[in-house]
């Protein structure tokens, strides 16, 4: 077997999927980007990122003691902390309000600011093994407003203990924009309350579309927005990722791999050197022993480095972890199953099939986010960008009754009072569509090959 074969087979054994429902991660898929380090930071009471850039990852990470120690000085405030999840995407009904309770909750007319001190109350209590009623939220929210004595002296009472609560895909508290900007803006309030009680913290972390809203339209807000973290991946960090999920793979598929990337062991996992976390000779190289030098048979074409990350920027110019590592599986995928005998892992055509999976993913995750996107897209299916904006509207006001409706279940389009301009405009906003200079709506390939639009010279859709 040669060195490329034995790579190849390295990379489709290392733990490559970053997908999380509320489990612990596994310790070697822990990696903390220099730029994320104030997300963890207790004062960050607001962390922001799109989809697939770590916030269920970070949300379950930090509920682990043993993969904070792991993080060192990186959490050194987390040391012996409490952590607690507060809403996450793993329902757990005891601790926290479902859909199914905010919707009746806020049908009686009941205030979210209640409905989120509940849920501190309650875990507040617990860990004092005080007792409050909690049959039911309705009751947990009647005895605080009932009771504002004892509940001021349970949370003013001496504690041996700090505690962080966490709370993670407030999309699936509301299907309705209105409602779950108010049910936002109450979390946040909770959060400024909670800022009162010394060793209590709390940690939100919001969708994009979120926080561009008016959630932060209230008294103090700005003590929160003053030490915002926002979830960003540059192209260094996204490689970085991937050569310590690569070093983890198990048996002497790791041991392979840790043959071109340096590394350290602690507590029976490996971390990659600090000179492979920054944009250096040694991580271009060591991908470069991966894939080869050009995206073709000579420099044209691109380098594989830096082409598998541009190409799967979205409008704004941000990669996610997922996307990438979805790509590079695919590439490793591929070129076993077509280019077996190929004198790198990656062959660099398997790297460009690789974007065609990763923007399937994409578009799949953009469907369960926001129905609408898709039907709206795929209306544009076999054109060309860049186009006219006058063309889309087109396309779009003449496309059969129902098609562009979204999942009554899920989030409209913020603005599609505003009629076609709205919707431009949240296409923009999530990254799927951008204005180039002359007026032209164009479409970055990350989302382009998945709605099947194509572009001379581009990555074709597949099929």
């Amino acid at each position: 077997m040669t060195q490329a074969q034995q790579l190849r087979e390295a990379i489709l054994a290392a733990p490559l999927e970053t997908s999380n429902f509320g489990e612990t991660p596994q310790p070697g898929t822990l990696y903390l980007p220099l730029s994320h380090l104030k997300a963890l930071r207790l004062d960050a009471h607001v962390v922001v990122g799109g989809r697939g850039v770590g916030k269920s990852f970070w949300t379950a990470a930090l509920q682990s003691e043993p993969l904070r120690r792991l993080l060192g000085l990186a959490a050194s405030e987390l040391k012996g902390m409490e952590v607690h999840a507060g809403f996450s995407i793993a329902e757990h009904i005891d601790n926290y309000p479902n859909a199914d309770v905010f919707d009746a909750f806020l049908a009686e007319g009941g205030d979210p600011y209640d409905l989120w001190r509940a849920v501190v109350l309650r875990w507040i209590a617990r860990q004092a093994g005080k007792i409050i009623p909690h049959d039911s939220w309705p009751h947990t929210v009647a005895w605080l407003k009932q009771n504002p004595e004892d509940v001021a002296r349970l949370m003013q009472q001496p504690r041996n203990w700090k505690g962080l609560i966490l709370f993670d895909a407030l999309d699936r508290t509301s299907a309705d924009w209105r409602r779950m900007d108010s049910i936002v803006q109450g979390l946040l309030r909770t959060t400024l309350w909670l800022k009162a009680y010394p060793g209590l913290y709390a940690k939100v972390f919001l969708r994009d579309d979120q926080a561009e809203r008016t959630v932060f339209n209230f008294t103090d807000a700005s003590k929160l927005t003053a030490t915002k973290a926002e979830l960003k991946w540059a192209r260094h960090d996204l490689h970085g990722l991937l050569w310590q999920r690569l070093i983890n793979a198990p048996d002497t598929h790791g041991e392979i791999l840790r043959d071109i990337c340096r590394s350290t062991q602690q507590e029976n996992v490996w971390h990659v050197a600090p000179e492979m976390k920054s944009e250096s000779d040694p991580q271009r190289k060591a991908f470069e022993t991966l894939a080869g030098p050009w995206m073709g048979r000579d420099k044209r074409r691109g380098v594989p480095y830096t082409w598998s990350v541009s190409h799967l920027s979205d409008g704004r110019g941000q990669t996610s972890p997922r996307s990438f590592l979805a790509a590079i599986r695919q590439a490793a995928e591929d070129s076993l199953e077509r280019y077996p005998s190929h004198e790198y892992a990656l062959h660099y055509e398997s790297i460009k099939r690789g974007i065609q999976k990763a923007s399937e993913i994409r578009v799949q995750e953009m469907a369960e986010d926001y129905p609408w996107v898709p039907k709206t897209l795929a209306v544009l299916s076999g054109m060309n960008v860049p186009m006219d904006f006058d063309i889309v509207r087109e396309k779009w006001e003449n496309a059969p009754a129902g098609a562009l409706e979204g999942n009554p279940t899920r989030l409209p389009a913020q603005h599609i009072d505003r009629g076609w301009d709205g919707v431009r405009e949240d296409l923009q906003r999530l990254g799927l569509l951008e204005t180039k200079k002359d007026g032209r709506i164009d479409m970055p390939d990350l989302y382009r090959v998945g709605f099947g639009l194509g572009r001379k010279g581009g990555v074709k859709p597949k099929g």
